[in-house]
């Protein structure tokens, strides 16, 4: 009877033996069981042979499989805990009929799978026609270890097949880490990866710095919280951190990207309904986490290099661009345009300072800097540079004195300094909050301070031009400047009308209240003249109290309402109280006209306006 005994098993491990393909790649686990389980229902004439297994994860046994089709398939977790069951299989090597543990009554023999490295398990056995108890102890204790060893290096080999493959993904994921220097290819990589090998769990990328709105990635901002502690813990010391929670049944890890530089975010991988993460896993989530982390350090260091290089020939392109001696405005319009379109920018404004601490817009500024609401911005900026010498990069502005909200959150500023003297500033602004980076801030920095020495020539320039063709005194043009833009306009134009006036009793003046009072009204008159004619109109000082202005493109008629509004305005408006004579020719391209035909019939006018009473107003010998 006993060689019969250990006849059959040696039968039996035959056969199951046989079942095994050791062909590791093709190796089906799930296969292999169901067969294994089918051959152990022959064997003992059962009805049903059934295996249950601990899933270490969850700390509760699960039906593996049946050969009962209406349990297969069945994935819900008894509701037995690992714990009691390797309390009621600590004593004995198999049980007939005395199974303790609920939802096992229905099997007459369990026998006990806890084998080394084995997740702890059952085979239960339902009784056919004929009964066990046909088997003595040592049949099933031998019965028993002999399955436990076949369950065990299935297991194993089940292990081997999924780590290749696992490191086959890991593997494949590591070239294309390495084969992109997208940083969106890289992090979405790393989802996929994650997804293919655990398809239940939940993935986050906690990322230290972001700027960019990944689509479809699940990333977050790295922040310090109560509830992410565990989080920081691993971006700071750059080890795994994990949280386990028995109540919710949930674990959490935390590996951080980890480059050779510094640590780049954390991966946060949610395990729910979940006890514990095995070590394993914990291995093969680190090693993608670090792999990962180079990736992203080299996908990051690439963009920062081609950010300098462009960063780079933009200062490059500016500064040489600056330097062909462009117009102000020119200067003005090149530097807003390159601002607005490298950084994004609303609003780029060219602030300048005068001698007496004034600011003024630059000319080819946003025309908000043109606006009442632009000039809190201009003093904010202008008081902080003023006293800090520094520039100014604001995230989210907020004015003390003001309950309404700033328009512009995102502020930029930088002085303009030349010989160590402040000459003005520049300044970019945006509506929305943190818009601008400070990589951005580094770069106008760079932009401003090369071309600061541009501006200041371009200004000194135009001041310099502007002294060669402006009286000193009254800073009308000079009398070379308006010859040469009437002699232009007769090329060009139509017609113009051209107005001579001088200060009656001019030397009245000089004798009773002195030179320097000659000198302020002079100063009067002028500026009469400047806000009575148009941007496009040329006021001049002629010589010694003798005035000029040349309208292009009007007619006489227009001609002699300016000149009677220059005369009455100068009339009220001057202290000590002068008056002043006009005389007003016109020419047109009907007429055979030079420069010196129209200033000798205005002349004429004058002398006539002059010599009959003053205070007046004549048109080519014409008396208004």
């Amino acid at each position: 009877m006993e060689l019969y005994k250990t006849d059959r098993i040696v039968a039996l491990k035959s056969a199951l033996y046989e079942l095994m393909d050791f062909n590791t790649s093709q190796f089906e686990y799930d296969t292999f069981i169901a067969k294994v389980l089918e051959s152990l229902k022959q064997f003992l004439n059962a009805s049903e042979v059934s295996l249950y297994k601990c899933n270490e994860w969850k700390g509760q046994l699960f039906l593996e499989y049946s050969t009962n089709p209406v349990k297969k398939g069945k994935d819900q977790p008894l509701n037995i805990a690992c714990e009691e069951i390797e309390k009621a299989i600590s004593e004995k090597e198999y049980f007939y009929c005395n199974f303790s543990i609920a939802d096992f009554e229905e099997y007459e023999l369990v026998l006990p799978i806890n084998g080394e490295g084995l997740p702890l398990g059952l085979l239960a056995f339902k009784e056919g026609v004929e009964k066990f108890p046909s088997y003595d102890a040592s049949f099933f204790a031998v019965l028993t270890k002999e399955c436990t060893n076949l369950l065990k290096t299935a297991a194993n080999i089940a292990k081997i097949v999924a780590e290749e493959k696992r490191y086959k993904q890991l593997f494949r994921v590591t070239e294309k880490f390495h084969s992109s220097m997208n940083m969106d290819a890289v992090l979405g990589e790393i989802i996929y990866t994650l997804q293919e090998v655990y398809p239940s769990f939940t993935y986050f990328l906690l990322l230290s710095h972001d700027n960019n709105n990944h689509e479809n990635l699940p990333i977050k901002d790295l922040e310090y919280d109560s509830e992410n502690i565990a989080a920081m813990q691993a971006y700071v010391t750059g080890s795994v951190q994990i949280e386990d929670s028995i109540q919710e049944r949930k674990s959490v890890l935390y590996a951080p990207l980890k480059g050779k530089q510094g640590v780049y975010g954390v991966l946060q991988v949610i395990s729910s309904d979940t006890l514990v993460f095995p070590k394993n896993e914990v291995e093969f989530i680190t090693l993608l986490a670090n792999t990962a982390g180079s990736a992203l350090e080299n996908a990051q260091l690439y963009q920062q290099s081609k950010r300098l290089v462009a960063d780079l020939q933009l200062i490059n392109e500016t500064s040489h661009r600056l330097n062909s001696n462009l117009r102000l405005t020119d200067t003005i319009n090149y530097m807003r345009g390159q601002i607005s379109k490298s950084f994004n920018a609303k609003e780029v404004g060219f602030i300048m300072i005068s001698s007496q601490n004034e600011t003024k817009p630059l000319p080819g500024s946003s025309d908000f800097f043109k606006s009442n609401e632009a000039t809190r911005y201009i003093q904010y900026i202008f008081d902080k540079i003023n006293k800090d010498k520094e520039s100014i990069f604001i995230g989210d502005l907020k004015f003390s004195d003001e309950k309404e909200e700033a328009k512009y959150k995102s502020i930029m500023a930088v002085p303009m300094v030349q010989s160590e003297e402040l000459k003005g500033f520049a300044i970019v602004l945006h509506e929305q909050p943190y818009y601008f980076s400070f990589e951005m801030f580094k770069l106008l920095q760079s932009l401003i301070h090369h071309s600061t020495l541009a501006f200041t020539n371009s200004i000194l320039r135009e001041e310099l031009e502007n002294m060669v063709v402006t009286d000193h005194l009254t800073k009308l043009f000079s009398r070379n400047y308006l010859d040469e833009k009437l002699k232009e306009s007769m090329k060009v134009d139509k017609e113009g009308a051209f107005i001579l006036m001088d200060i009656d009793h001019f030397k009245k003046v000089n004798d009773t209240f002195g030179h320097q009072v000659g000198d302020d009204v002079l100063v009067q008159v002028a500026g009469l003249i400047k806000s009575s004619i148009r941007n496009s109109d040329i006021g001049a000082r002629w010589g010694g109290e003798e005035l000029a202005i040349y309208l292009p493109r009007v007619n006489l008629s227009i001609g002699k309402t300016i000149a009677e509004r220059i005369r009455r305005k100068v009339e009220e408006n001057t202290d000590p109280n002068i008056t002043v004579s006009c005389g007003v020719s016109y020419w047109n391209t009907g007429l055979k006209d030079t420069t010196i035909t129209l200033f000798k019939r205005a002349d004429d006018a004058l002398y006539i306006a002059k010599n009959s009473g003053r205070n007046r107003v004549v048109v080519q010998n014409q008396t208004l």
